[in-house]
Formats: C-alpha cells, structure tokens, sequence
C-alpha cells in the first residue's frame, strides 16, 4: 500500500491528485496544476515580447520553450485528442528560438459542453496556450476548449479518495451490537469487516466459510467499493452517457459523437464489452508484471545475500592477505638474520687476518730490531781479529733477515673494503610487482543448448562461461562417453567454445561435459548432456576423400573420373557399430571396366583399384564375373557381372563381424570377408568408363538385407 502512494500523488505539487485530467500521452495531472503550467507561445509578430509574457506564466524552467518541441500528430502519434487539436497537414512554423508551433486551430462554434460550462468554472485560457506534461515532456497546443477538453479520470480520483479514507477512517467491525470494536480482518467474498470475537462466531474457518479469504482491514478498505458504480457522461455531450468505445481513437463516445459524424466510420464496440476485454488484458500484464516483480524480489534476496557474502569474503580475504605478506616479512627477517651472519663471519675473518699479520710482523719486526742493535755494538769493537771471526756470520744473518722483509711482506694480507654486495634489485622488482593472480579454477561451463545438435553421426556441442563470471579461463576439455552408457573419454582440448566430434556410432545416445582449467587447475564439470546420433545411417561421396581425377555431381551423389586408371572415392561417414546396407547404381557401363565396390579405411590409396593395399574390402567386377580382393588378393571369383542400371549393395554387419556383396538383390559369392571390426567409410574405385551414383541406404532389418549364406 505504501509502495502505490507514489502513484496517487501529482508530478507538480507533490500531493494526492485532485481532479486529475488524463492527458494525450496517459499521464496525469491536477487540473489546477494544468492550469499553473501554461505557457502562452510566441506570436510570429512579436517573438521577444511573446516569450517575455510567456516565461511568466509559469515558475517551472523545464518548460522552458528553448528545450522543448512542440509535436505534429506525425511526430508523436497524437491523433485530436482531448484539449489540442494538431493535424498531419497543418501548417507549423519556427519561432526564433528554433522551437515548432503549431498556429491556432479554426475557430469551432461553440458547443453544447461549452454552453453548459464546466463543474470547474475555470476562467478563460488565453490564445495559443501550451501545456508541456511534467513526465515525459510532450508539448501540445491547447484548442478553444482549453484544459475543458481533457477527459477526467474518475477511476484515480476514486482509488485516491479510498486510499485515503483507508488512511484515515478507523476499520471497525460491522457485526458488533454496541460500541463495535476495530476490525481485524475483511472477508473478501462476505464483504464485511470482523473483529476476531465476531469472526469466530460468525465465520468460522470451516466448511464453505473454509474457502473464503481473509485480508487485512487496510487492504480490504481500499479494494472495497464504497459507492455504486457512477455512469459517465460525455465531454462533448454533458447530458449524453458514454455507451461506446471507438477503436481507432480508443476514447469512449455517446451516441451523439456517432451522429455528428466525427466517429460514423471509425469501429466502435459496446462500452461494457470493451471494459471487460481491456479488464482482461490489463489482469494478464499485471500476471506477468507479478512474475517479473517475484523475480525482482528473489533477486534482490540474492544481491542482499551476495552483499553478506562480499563481506564475509572480503574478511577472510584481508586475512589471508595479512597472513601471505607476514609470511613475506617473516621470510626477508629469516633472510636478513643469514645475511648478517655472513656479514659477522666475514668480519671477524678480516680481523683475524689482519691481526695475526700484525702479530707475526711484530716477532720479525723484534728479532730485526735485536740484530740491528747488536750488529752495531759489534761495529764499536775495536779488535779486528775477534771481529773478523764473526762478520761474515752477521753479514749472513743481516742479508737473511733483509730478504724475510722481501716482496710482499710489506703488503696487508687483507682489504678493510667488505666484498659483499647485496643484489636486492631483483627482489625491490618482485616486490613492486607483487600482485593479485587468478586463484580460483574456473566455473563449471554452460552448454548452450540452442546451438548444441547432431546431424548423421556427428555432434556439435557449444558453451560459455557464466556470465558473471570473471575468473580467466585457460582453455576447455570436451569429454563423450562412448555411446553405450561406458566412462567418459576426452574428446577435445582447447580454447574454442564450440565443437563438432565426427565418426560417432548411429543410433547411438552420447553423454557429453564439459569443464574449464587455467594455471590454479581444473573447474567443475557442465550440466551433463545427451546426444542422439541419426537412427539410419547415410552418406554422400566426400570430395575431400577423392582423388584430383574424381568428379561428383548430383548433391556429391553421382560420381565419375576423367581417367582411365582407377581412381578411388569413400563416402563422408564412417561406421563402427551396427548392421548397415547400401545399394549403389552404375548409370553408365562402357568397354567393360571393372570397378570396385567396398569398404576402406580413412588412409586407403586414392590413385589405385581399391583392394590393392591392406587398408580396403572390396569386391571388384566387369561384365560376367567378379572377385573379392583385399591386400591385392584375389579370392572367390563368381560368376556374374554388372551392366547399365544394375545395382551393387553392400552389407557391412559389425554384429557379425562379416563383409558381404550383393548385384540386383542377389548374394555374390560367400561371405566376402569375416572379422570386420574399427572405424570403415563406404568405397568405390573406377574410371572413365563407368558412373556409379545415387547410393540408397535401407534400414538394417529390413528384408531387402540379406542374410549371410
């Protein structure tokens, strides 16, 4: 009730409608509001002064005539409606500002509804007034009648006038014998308001009364007609009733707008009738409205509940993020710590060096210092003979001590500088680039079911990600069973989203998935679906199977060769499983060729008789007999040939696992071959001397198939 508040209240004054007159374009306004927002449009003869007056009348800018168009009846589908009168033919012109206006209608004489004069008692609108509605914004130019023109709505005057009675009346009960108390519920089909005692007593929930529905009080106010139904009269005509519906202008008439002529040749159908129907109508929108308002509901439960999840995520995702970059600071602290050591080690090495050097240098640096001094006091001695017998021992310990003193004892053994840089370059780079990456393996696919078919043995699957989804995908794999209820086997791996798998088995019902993978891993399997290959096998001639010589005409039916050397071409379908007959007609037979006819596997050589290689099963025939070959094997010659219009079948039985031939209906020979099993494509060798065509394929079963002899 709250939420329909809105729709009783005017678009100017902001209040419940007080008689609301229903304009061109459906929208509402009070009539008193109607009349605040005129504006008077510019004479031709004085733009300025005209607009001047004009912007007066009304303190709402958004009418201003610089923004807004004036509609023809071609531009806005506005037929002579109500107060304006517009016409495809009148003539418009352009006031200064760029804006069309539309110039005076004819002046009409007056009528019967101007000469009553309106309930309103509304004073003259001036000449070329112009009502722009607050909604949509359509401008029209009012007619001689004015705002008199426009029909009121009665029906939203009367929900607005219930509305508020239900607002402001106090609900009691109509069943209570003194001083009654308030009403708790209304019986929708009793039509009466009950206090819980009197409903109890008087409408007990049980038996016919168990059927009745019970609203609320407010609600049954406002659905509950106060007052017997008031018979409208026309606008035009004050003392006529409105008793039609004219179709074409979809306004209700009285009898006297019928014989005035203004709707003598429009359709015009019985008020009551029309009523109901548009009550019809409108009561099926509102049914897919209500759908479309349930759905709105569901999802909005749904975004309330994703806005719970959002939060709940977003917590447990900072936390996750505080934990990996702790983790990170514990790791460089970690780091840090065996870098130091190094650096300590590093360190105290450097002294040890250096000291030990220090410590040695000062052992040499002494015993040098001792020698000097005493080569000295030697050097004071003043007997030659005692000198003598030392000084060569003394030179000797004097050159050895110097050369102890040699290169590179002199030199530090150690640098103070530290060898050690830190490269933490590429680190301070991972670290600015230290970033969010697909953690989540993509959603399971949606297959799209309109454009997922099969034609003869193959199938063609497509799908796509959610629509809401944003997790990067990969690539997908596409997995079949093997058409007889068995385990699931991949079938394609990429990144298209549509495939087509050739070579199934016919009449068989495939079980297909599909899911999506990226660098996290793999996501949930689609919505498994099931395919139902052709029941009967068929084929045509495949000319990317054919030899260059091979020509194929007739829909790829009809096949002949511009050589004459035998020449092969297969069928486009493949069989694996089942029993399956097809017969082939020779159109034309010259110089007794021998062409071949059989089955071959999807590598057989293209540029020699079929049969001559391991990879066909053919039988191979000229005007009186014919022979099996396979491998370039010749076996089991018959008698009896083929002519112009006879017919080869062949019957490719995997039940049995045998290969056999037919000419006109008739067995050929024994079993051709035994132990047929793989993948087999129909066949046939043959040159320029002879037109096989228009294979016919026949239902396995039936009894122009054969049995084997």
């Amino acid at each position: 009730m709250d939420e329909m508040e809105e729709e009783l209240k005017c678009p100017v004054c902001g209040s419940f409608f007080r008689e609301p007159i229903i304009l061109p374009c459906s929208h509402n306004i009070c009539l008193a509001c109607a009349r605040n927002i005129l504006v008077q449009t510019p004479d031709a003869e004085s733009p300025q002064s005209s607009r001047a007056s004009g912007s007066g009348v009304s303190d709402y800018d958004y009418l201003d005539l610089d923004k807004m168009s004036l509609y023809s009846e071609a531009d806005s589908g506005y037929g002579s409606y109500g107060g304006f009168v517009s016409s495809p033919t009148t003539p418009c012109q352009k006031s200064p500002n760029g804006v069309r206006v539309f110039p005076p209608a004819v002046p009409q004489p007056p009528s019967q509804h101007h000469l009553l004069g309106h309930p309103s008692s509304l004073p003259p609108i001036p000449r070329n007034s112009c009502l722009t509605c607050p909604q949509c914004h359509r401008s029209l130019i009012l007619d001689e009648r004015g705002l008199r023109g426009f029909a009121k709505n009665r029906v939203l005057e009367g929900v607005v006038d219930r509305y508020q009675q239900s607002k402001t009346a106090a609900l009691k009960c109509q069943l209570c014998e003194k001083s009654p108390k308030e009403a708790t519920v209304m019986c929708e089909q009793c039509d009466v308001f009950y206090c819980d005692p009197c409903r109890l007593r008087c409408h007990p929930p049980r038996g016919p009364l168990a059927k009745h529905r019970l609203v609320p009080p407010a609600q049954g106010r406002v659905s509950r007609r106060t007052s017997p139904r008031k018979i409208s009269t026309c606008t035009e005509h004050e003392l006529e009733n409105l008793s039609m519906y004219c179709v074409q202008c979809k306004m209700p008439v009285c009898y006297q707008c019928l014989e005035e002529g203004k709707h003598g040749t429009h359709e015009v159908k019985a008020l009551g009738a029309m009523w109901k129907l548009h009550k019809g109508q409108l009561s099926q929108a509102l049914n897919i409205l209500s759908d479309r308002a349930t759905e709105a509901k569901e999802f909005l439960v749904q975004l309330r509940n994703m806005v719970q999840h959002i939060q709940e995520n977003g917590v447990e995702f900072e936390a996750c993020l505080v934990a990996q970059c702790d983790a990170l600071i514990d790791a460089l602290n970690r780091r840090k710590a065996q870098l130091l050591t190094r650096v300590n080690n590093e360190h105290e090495h450097k002294l040890k060096v250096v000291r030990d050097q220090i410590s040695h240098c000062t052992v040499k640096l002494r015993q040098t210092t001792g020698l000097m001094e005493y080569c000295l006091e030697v050097i004071k001695e003043n007997d030659p003979s005692g000198f003598l017998q030392i000084s060569d021992a003394l030179i000797r310990r004097v050159h050895m001590t110097e050369g102890q003193w040699g290169k590179g004892t002199l030199t530090p053994r150690m640098t103070s500088d530290f060898d050690l840089t830190l490269d933490s370059g590429p680190l301070l780079q991972t670290i600015h680039q230290l970033d969010f990456i697909q953690m989540k393996v993509p959603s399971a696919p949606m297959l799209q079911l309109e454009e997922c078919c099969t034609i003869n043995n193959s199938a063609t699957l497509s799908w796509k990600q959610p629509p809401l989804s944003t997790i990067a995908v990969d690539g997908y794999i596409l997995e079949l069973d093997d058409g007889n209820g068995g385990q699931f086997r991949e079938v394609y791996v990429g990144t298209e989203t549509i495939c087509t798998v050739d070579g199934l088995h016919y009449n068989s019902t495939y079980m297909s998935r599909v899911k999506a993978f990226n660098a996290s891993g793999v996501g949930q399997y689609s919505k498994t679906l099931a395919m139902q290959t052709s029941e009967i096998a068929w084929f045509t001639f495949d000319p990317a199977s054919a030899h260059p010589d091979i020509i194929l005409s007739n829909d790829n039916l009809t096949v002949t060769c511009n050589s004459y050397d035998d020449r092969v071409v297969m069928g486009n379908s493949g069989f694996s499983r089942g029993v399956h007959y097809w017969e082939i007609t020779v159109d034309r037979y010259d110089n007794h060729p021998d062409p071949a006819f059989g089955v071959a596997r999807g590598d057989v050589l293209k540029d020699v008789m079929l049969g001559k290689d391991d990879k066909a099963w053919a039988m191979y025939v000229d005007n009186n007999r014919s022979w099996f070959m396979h491998n370039n094997s010749h076996t089991n010659r018959t008698d009896g040939g083929v002519s112009e219009e006879a017919t080869v079948g062949v019957l490719l039985d995997f039940t049995r696992g045998v290969l056999i031939f037919l000419i006109n209906d008739e067995q050929q020979g024994p079993v051709a071959f035994e132990g047929i099993e793989g993948i087999y494509y129909p066949a046939v060798s043959l040159n320029r001397n002879v037109q096989p065509g228009s294979p016919m394929f026949y239902q396995p079963g039936r009894n122009n198939v054969l049995p084997a002899r």
